[in-house]
């Protein structure tokens, strides 16, 4: 095992930052799973104007989600979200991070 490896499995583990979570794909079986949550504000420029929104994103380990997909749910302490747009992998491809929006 890397060491980058076992730093992403601490960091999902530990219980002040890591998060239960299920993730259901679509027409899929429920998975329990560990989430990072990202709840980051983005700023968006359109024209001179600048937007700003709330959003959740969130880090799935690929260990434990191998494909997420736009459409696909996660429910985090009882709050129902979809995943929008396309997941990133980080460039260890240990990590996606996702766009949600609620359901």
């Amino acid at each position: 095992m890397s060491a980058f490896v076992a730093a992403v499995g601490a960091l999902f583990a530990d219980p002040n930052i890591g998060r239960d979570a299920v993730y259901i794909a679509d027409g899929g079986a429920p998975v329990l799973m560990r989430v990072v949550a990202r709840r980051a504000d983005a700023v968006t420029d359109f024209g001179d104007a600048r937007l700003w929104s709330e959003t959740t994103r969130i880090d799935l380990r690929v260990a434990e989600v191998a494909n997420p997909r736009p459409g696909d749910r996660i429910e985090i302490d009882g709050d129902a979200f979809l995943i929008q747009g396309e997941p990133v992998r980080d460039r260890e491809r240990l990590v996606w991070t996702v766009d949600l929006r609620p359901a």
